[in-house]
């Protein structure tokens, strides 16, 4: 009897010790997004750089050196990067949605489009994100968008302790201080005609204190598409700045991460949303507005097999291949539509090639596709004599652009430097182990024919594969999204409660659901579910894009 008694024991302290040691079925994880930036790191080989915290992660990481996103400028960077899903499939092309000077509207993408974080909540992980949407069929900020996609909008970075005991979390969190308009002089250079919108954009935006003259303009490496003025080093250093802000902001987060010992069960990815806030950077699709930094921290139990902490990746991966890759850490099925892959799977094929676009920049018409490989980047103009360093309002407030613009027309401006303000032409290929700066177009250079006529062809195949909404004019397209000039609603769904089984039924496959029970949280919907039957239930559909349904109550 004392025996079995001591059996029983000795086996309850093991599985009690096995429960407390054993890996977590569900990592958490954290996606950290500076805006506007290139690997403006030093791990990445920048030697100006001040950034401490990022240099410590991706020791403790590995360095994904040939990221990609698939637009050089926010809002079609990140609908492309939430979906999963180049944004010219999706309507989601042209920068922004929103602020079209003809009329906003909010994009209406294909209706079994699903923001990869919708997917997380529906498998059990608790998601929130702070104030930064622009998705294209939200606005801007928090507040805006589908209803569906997180558990908390315009929160925290440390909101984890939000969930439930046990949940897994799922956080993406947006870095403004390394925004454009962070290089911005005070507003007294501002044009009066522009001051109101940018003080509300500055609002936005600049909402952490610069570490200012951090960055000695003297240390600038100049690249050879800008004259080397004292406005041009001085702009630079004020992005640095911003850049050694962001670098500090990252530190804060993951120190309270090691206090909530969750270092050890949270995959931390540290990315930007496209390239350098920069003329010739942001918009373009130039590695300078596409090539970004990205770091992954790993934690033990979850480190795909041979991965080690500190190493470098050089496979080319692109914005799509995030929604796949997330999904599959947290052991969600990655929907067929998705257009990327699982790059932390160890029998994923590399990327042969990575793909971006270009289409109307805030009041500026263009339409432009790229396509790169390992070696070569391949541009197509559907707007052949549309010059990239054309006036915008926005980024005209830059001193660097007005003063790179006048030393243009006087004249003052070498041949590579004059380059961004000329027609670009139909074509234009690089040879990028050559010429990484992308100054030198070799498409007529006979020596490159086989390379140009290959990347045409991907192009072609490309655009085939994946459809393209820009083959009909931007108003075309909103006029077959709102219908009769008006933003859709979505129509309501049907509820049962049958003896105490709620059932929600949406009008159309493509609806996500949502319902609360006793004016409490709204909960996602995700299969019925046993309540009580005399609680009130409010139950409402949401297509992304059109506003969402009138609510449906239980009687």
């Amino acid at each position: 009897m004392r025996a079995g008694k001591w059996l029983v024991c000795t086996a309850v302290f093991l599985l009690a010790q096995i429960a407390n040691t054993a890996t977590p079925l569900r990592p958490n994880i954290l996606l950290l997004m500076a805006e506007d930036m290139s690997a403006r790191v030093g791990a990445f080989g920048d030697s100006v750089a001040v950034t401490p915290n990022l240099d410590a992660l991706a020791a403790q990481g590995v360095r994904y050196t040939n990221t990609f996103t698939t637009a050089g400028v926010c809002a079609p960077s990140r609908a492309a990067h939430i979906l999963g899903m180049h944004q010219i499939s999706t309507g989601t092309q042209h920068m922004r949605s929103g602020s079209r000077p003809e009329g906003g509207y909010y994009s209406v993408p294909p209706e079994n489009a699903k923001a990869y974080p919708e997917l997380l909540r529906s498998a059990g992980y608790y998601t929130y994100t702070d104030n930064k949407l622009d998705y294209q069929f939200s606005g801007p900020l928090a507040g805006s968008g589908p209803t569906t996609v997180w558990d908390l909008e315009g929160g925290g970075a440390s909101d984890w302790d939000k969930r439930k005991p046990g949940q897994p979390f799922f956080g993406f969190i947006s870095f403004p201080i390394t925004h454009e308009s962070g290089v911005f002089l005070p507003l007294g250079n501002m044009p009066e005609s522009v001051m109101h919108f940018t003080l509300q954009v500055m609002r936005w935006y600049l909402q952490g204190e610069p570490v200012w003259k951090k960055i000695n303009p003297r240390d600038i490496v100049v690249p050879p598409y800008y004259p080397d003025t004292e406005t041009v080093r001085s702009d630079m250093a004020r992005h640095y700045d911003n850049i050694a802000t962001m670098d500090a902001e990252v530190g804060v987060i993951l120190e309270q991460l090691e206090t909530a010992d969750l270092t050890d069960s949270t995959i931390v990815i540290w990315t930007t949303d496209h390239g350098d806030g920069l003329p010739r950077g942001k918009r373009e699709l130039f590695d300078s507005g596409i090539k970004v930094p990205m770091i992954i921290r790993w934690p033990e139990a979850f480190r795909p097999k041979g991965v080690k902490p500190g190493a470098v990746d050089e496979r080319l991966i692109s914005f799509v291949d995030l929604a796949p890759t997330i999904l599959s850490l947290a052991g969600v099925s990655v929907p067929a539509n998705m257009q990327g892959h699982n790059f932390a799977a160890s029998d994923t094929a590399p990327n042969n090639y990575i793909y971006a676009s270009r289409d109307r920049i805030d009041e500026l018409m263009d339409r432009q596709r790229a396509v790169r490989d390992g070696r070569y980047k391949y541009i197509r103009s559907w707007y052949p004599e549309v010059p990239g360093g054309t006036d915008l309002i926005f980024r005209d407030n830059i001193d660097m652009v007005r003063e790179m613009r006048a030393m243009y027309e006087a004249g003052q401006l070498d041949s590579v430097q004059q380059q961004w303000y000329q027609p670009p032409g139909e074509e234009r290929l690089f040879d990028l182990a050559l010429d990484p700066f992308e100054v030198h177009d070799v498409s007529s250079k006979p020596q490159y024919k086989r390379a140009l006529q290959r990347m045409r062809t991907e192009m072609d195949d490309w655009l085939v594969q994946i459809g393209d909404w820009s083959e009909e004019p931007e108003s075309v397209m909103v006029a077959r999204i709102e219908l009769g000039g008006e933003r859709q609603v979505t129509p309501a769904p049907t509820l049962s409660l049958g003896t105490g089984r709620l059932v929600i039924a949406p009008a159309a496959a493509g609806h996500s659901l949502e319902y609360r029970i006793d004016d409490g949280q709204w909960q996602l919907y995700t299969g019925p579910s046993r309540i009580n039957k005399n609680s009130k239930v409010e139950a409402r559909a949401v297509r992304y894009g059109w506003e969402e349904s009138d609510s449906v109550i239980s009687p």
